[in-house]
Order: C-alpha cells, then structure tokens, then sequence
C-alpha cells in the first residue's frame, strides 16, 4: 500500500495529503530495460519500491535485458509521463509490482491516458493485503517473469474497476477495486495498525474484522461504531434481483461497501454469491442482531431475515452516493463529498 498519492486530485484530497508533487518513493534511474525473449513484444513495468514486498527495484540496476522498459516514478507527472510513454510506445502489457494502493494511482493516472482501448495487465503482489491479487487467484510470490510467461501463454482474468468521482464534474476520477465508507473506514485504520505490528494480507483482515465487530457489539447505542452516518444512495438501473432493498434511501448506516471484486480475503463473501459487476452492501444504523448477522453475512448468505435486519444487497451499473463522513478506496482516505460510483472499462488481467 503506497502512503501517498501519485495524482493530483485536488478535490479529493486525502486526509493529512501530501503535497502536490509529493510520492514517497525513493529517487531511482527512471527507467531500464530487460526480460527474456520470449517475453511479450513491448512491455512496461511500474514498479513501486515503497511496496511490502517489490521484487523488480533491483533489477534495475543490477540486471538490465532487453524487452521490458521499467520504471519507478517518485511523482504524478513523471507517472504520467511514464504512461503516456508506454502508450506512444504501444506496450502489449503493462505490468505493476506493487499492493492495493499502487494499482489504483495507476490505473487512475492511466484512465486519461488510455481512455477504453487499454493493454493487458499483470499484478505482482508486494503490498500489504494485495485484495485484487486474491481475487485474481495470483500467486503471492509471483515473478515478473512468471508473469511475462503466462502473459505468452495468453491466460488472462477480465476485471473492471470502481470508478468514484465528483458529480459536479470538478475533478478527474480515480480508480480502484474496494470502497467502504462508515465502519469501514475504523475498520481500514485497524488493519494500518496491525500492518505496523507486523501482520499482513489476510491476518490483518482477519484481526481488523474481529476487534471491529467487537467494538461495534460492546460499545455504547452512542458510540461512533454504532451509531452510524448519514449517506444518501440512490441506485441506478439495478441490475440483479438480490433482496428487495429500495433503490434510493437517505438514512444513518453503519457501512457502506462497494466493488467490482468477486473473490476477497478470507473467503468473505459480503456480497452474496460470486459474480460480476458492482455490487453494494448498506447496513443500517445502529446495525441489529449483529452476532446472529455476521457469520451468515460474511458466509454470502442471502436469507431474507438479513433484509428485513437493515443488511441491503444491491447491485446497479452506477450509484449516487451523498457521504457526511469520509470514504476509503483500495486502503486511501478520501472526504466526505457529493459522489458517483460506477463499473469502469473492463481490463483484462494475466492470470497463471
């Protein structure tokens, strides 16, 4: 998870933002070239050193081969440039070595660059919970050049993103795989917390799930865990019959999810059953028989009783989303604001 943005997103900056030009990322050579040769034609690599685990920074200095152009940008602009680079050059697939965070400064910096006619792209997992990984069933230690392989072999995984932007069009969008607002983002914080304690991808999910729930149970009708937010949602077009929930309430909720991901850490299946497109999960505040919920919830249960308890399943290509509190997307804090959510251009990711 990259602690900083890539973009300029003016308004929606994140909480305790850096500066404009500001990306943590240590100053290195802009780009090298290597891979084997039976990697694809033309390939691009970002790669974020600041990530858990990146396995390509090295090869930049130490181990240049033709084939690939790499990169590791320290800003927006040089991101930019890199992209608009990688799109004149025409690359086949473009290749991110870096967590959750990194792949959506990416893919939110590339959305102006390559509109709907996007390359192939392959994820190697190096962050700190790697959700779009887990659902793309990419191994954890995945080399670049086992993705290189299987980029050849052909097999690839179709994904599209949650994109989230102003409604009164001030800004560009951003792009990512997880939105959560409400106890989501208390819950996101834990897990930042355990990553510093030394737990990572689904330990960390696991113990922020658990002392979440705990707080919500044991803390007072009053307390911030229960008692919710005000947020305003209105569904467009819904697109699946799951429960009857109303396409459009203004009322106080305990949690909010929205994502395009079929698979998640843990197994959790918040949505219901596995399937494709945006899928969105309210519940309302202060959130009722909660124990009895949780398990059946997280199970992909889709009883009715869950329904009738205020734990609202809708899917909808796109939603408008009034927000009083802040959002999270992909591990970063956004203000609360006047939003659309929508399933962005599907992009076709390598798989093994």
């Amino acid at each position: 998870m990259v602690n900083g943005t890539i973009y300029d997103f003016s308004g929606l900056p994140r909480v305790a933002a850096l500066g404009p030009d500001a990306l943590p990322w240590p100053p290195r050579e802009r780009a090298r070239r290597w891979a084997p040769a039976s990697a694809p034609e033309r390939v691009g690599l970002i790669s974020n050193p600041r990530s858990h685990r990146n396995s390509t920074v090295a090869l930049a200095g130490s181990d240049p081969r033709p084939g690939v152009v790499a990169a590791a940008p320290r800003t927006r602009a040089e991101l930019r440039d890199v992209l608009t680079r990688f799109a004149e050059e025409r690359i086949d697939l473009l290749v991110i070595d870096g967590g959750d965070g990194t792949v959506r400064d990416v893919l939110t910096c590339a959305g102006d660059v390559w509109g709907a006619r996007w390359p192939r792209l392959a994820v190697l997992p190096s962050g700190k919970t790697n959700a779009l990984a887990i659902d793309l069933g990419t191994p954890k230690e995945w080399t670049l050049d086992q993705a290189l392989a299987a980029a050849r072999d052909g097999g690839t995984t179709s994904r599209a993103p949650v994109v989230v932007e102003r409604r009164d069009g001030a800004d560009g969008a951003v792009r990512g795989f997880l939105f959560g607002a409400g106890a989501f983002v208390g819950a996101t914080a834990l897990a930042q917390r355990t990553h510093r304690a030394g737990a990572f991808n689904g330990v960390a999910v696991g113990l922020a799930l658990s002392w979440a729930v705990a707080q919500t149970f044991f803390g007072s009708p009053s307390g911030e865990w229960r008692r919710g937010e005000r947020m305003r949602v209105r569904h467009h077009e819904r697109s699946a019959p799951m429960h009857d929930a109303a396409l459009a309430s203004d009322r106080a909720s305990y949690l909010f999810l929205a994502s395009t991901l079929e698979r998640l850490p843990l197994g959790v299946r918040p949505f219901g059953s596995s399937r494709p497109g945006l899928k969105t999960l309210a519940i309302d505040a202060p959130p009722r028989r909660m124990l009895s919920a949780v398990g059946p919830l997280l199970g992909g249960s889709e009883a009715a009783w869950l329904e009738r308890a205020g734990y609202h399943r809708v899917d909808a290509p796109s939603l408008d989303l009034d927000l009083d509190g802040e959002f999270i997307l992909d591990g970063e804090r956004f203000p609360a604001g006047r939003y659309r959510i929508s399933e962005g251009v599907p992009l076709n990711f390598v798989t093994p």
